[in-house]
């Protein structure tokens, strides 16, 4: 079999998961969005992800990330690519040129690098895009050597978010901890994720769920799960 009737094969049955994971909850055909996670997998998988008509893939690491989007870039292709992982303050600038999402913003201070980062970008010439869509990342359980923020400072990142030119805030993400129950976490995310929405007054989305538990994800009420393994397999020792 070759690497493109893989993919294909595999992005079927998880799409086709995600379909009935949707139906269970009662939830509208096509509602929840599936990002695939390309992380230390070839570019070459992304450009056949592309053809296969997937339009956002995630990344957790800037250098890889960028080297990535320059090679799709130059090729023409259409995809774009999500940062999902843990951004230093010192990068904010770098991801700002070629990200065509962030789903971990996690501090005030980062919220500000990456709306630096796109207003220098868009005067360099090197993005066109002026607004860069923003989630940010809550922390379950308040340890910020994982990433998220935590519960008390979430209203100021959001706030940070909300004020910036150039970003948009567009939801939430969570990673649940590894000794938490992830339908607790799903549903204190979603709860979360519906109160501030009733607070802006227009609709938030909720990112949550991975290749193990993405339809757990889906019955709390994830709009958008991330799914590597599911997609492309194991990853590549590196």
């Amino acid at each position: 079999m070759s690497r493109k009737d893989e993919i294909a094969r595999n992005l079927d049955e998880v799409t086709r998961r995600i379909r009935a994971a949707e139906a269970a909850a009662g939830r509208a055909p096509g509602s929840v969005r599936l990002i695939p996670v390309s992380k230390f997998h070839p570019v070459e998988d992304i450009e056949i992800l592309d053809g296969l008509g997937v339009h956002l893939v995630g990344e957790n690491r800037e250098q890889e990330a960028r080297a990535k989007a320059e090679h799709l870039a130059a090729a023409g292709r259409q995809v774009g690519i999500a940062m999902i992982g843990q951004i230093q303050s010192k990068k904010a600038n770098a991801v700002a040129r070629w990200a065509r999402e962030v789903h971990s913003v996690d501090s005030v201070k980062l919220a500000r690098g990456l709306d630096r980062g796109v207003a220098l970008a868009l005067e360099r010439g090197e993005r066109t895009d002026p607004v860069l869509p923003c989630l940010v990342q809550i922390s379950a359980d308040g340890d910020a050597a994982r990433g998220g923020v935590p519960a008390g400072e979430i209203d100021a990142v959001v706030g940070a978010v909300e004020e910036a030119e150039h970003l948009a805030f567009a939801g939430f993400m969570v990673v649940p901890p590894l000794d938490a129950d992830p339908a607790e976490v799903f549903r204190a995310a979603r709860t979360l994720t519906d109160a501030h929405a009733g607070a802006l007054g227009r609709d938030l989305v909720l990112s949550a769920g991975m290749s193990g538990d993405f339809e757990q994800a889906i019955a709390c009420g994830s709009d958008i799960v991330r799914v590597g393994t599911g997609v492309l397999g194991a990853r590549p020792v590196r």
